[in-house]
């Protein structure tokens, strides 16, 4: 198997890193609903770590959920966190491995140098009973310089124009039962289906035990959605968090030139002036 250590980092070794100045912890817990990743934070935390607000460090303007902020708005919210592009950042979240791969992937964008993911998040952390923290976390403000590369990055009018020339593949990372339209969608005003000419690979598909599953399991689950992995990959989801994951597990592949919708089915499944398909 790949060696992962580009990407993960165990619980042992954070541990052991805990005190480590050029080491910052961020917990970038999200949820969908029902639960609030902030007052969970505030209740216990990896000790060190600071909250990286998905919904916050975003373009706030757009009336879409956590689209990408402008690489400057970026910069100076992380650089108040005292986060700068030269230190290892360890990104991990409550669920194991749910919202971690849109933070890492944000970061990467945004041109941190060494961005890594707690492998099994704080779920092994606490089953490992190692430290909690409750305490307010204020780190010296950093300096972070950003280096966006928007070739990582595609809008609407990218997406309908890569699918009109089939320069890519879209990969949708949505449950099966969504991406058919045989389920709601979880905001009610967007319809359901998918986009025309995409593909599924739910982003489920690609864990296990809150970890991401091994490299022939990815194989495998991109090829059970006919995804060829030497052609062009676009990532999306329902709002640009859970494609992260199929991002990541490309990236963890060796796959080139892959980029995320950011909009996503949120955007394009509110709109009337876009297709949709169903069944």
């Amino acid at each position: 198997m790949t060696d992962r250590s580009r990407w993960f980092v165990s619980t042992e070794w954070l541990g052991g890193h805990l005190d480590d100045g050029d080491v910052v912890m961020v917990d970038g817990s999200w949820h969908l609903a029902g639960r609030n990743a902030r007052a969970e934070y505030d209740a216990e935390h990896i000790p060190g770590a600071v909250f990286f607000d998905i919904d916050a460090i975003a373009d706030t303007a757009n009336p879409l959920p956590h689209m990408l902020p402008t690489p400057q708005f970026f910069a100076d919210a992380v650089g108040r966190l005292g986060i700068d592009a030269q230190q290892k950042i360890v990104v991990y979240d409550s669920v194991g491995l749910s919202s971690a791969p849109r933070v890492w992937w944000t970061f990467k964008v945004m041109g941190a140098q060494d961005v890594v993911i707690l492998e099994g998040g704080l779920p092994k952390w606490k089953a490992e009973g190692r430290p909690l923290g409750a305490a307010i976390v204020s780190r010296a403000p950093k300096h972070f310089v950003p280096a966006f590369d928007p070739n990582n990055v595609r809008d609407l009018d990218g997406v309908r124009d890569g699918l009109r020339r089939h320069s890519f593949q879209l990969v949708d990372a949505r449950p099966a039962a969504r991406f058919h339209g045989a389920a709601p969608e979880p905001r009610p005003w967007v319809k359901t289906g998918r986009i025309p000419g995409s593909l599924n690979v739910p982003s489920t598909e690609l864990i296990a035990d809150g970890k991401l599953k091994d490299d022939a399991a990815l194989k495998a689950a991109f090829a059970a959605g006919e995804v060829n992995l030497a052609r062009p990959i676009v990532t999306s989801c329902g709002s640009g968090v859970n494609a992260a994951t199929l991002s990541l597990a490309l990236d963890v592949l060796g796959v080139k030139h892959t980029a995320l919708y950011d909009g996503s089915w949120t955007e394009w499944g509110a709109r009337e002036d876009t297709e949709i398909a169903t069944g």
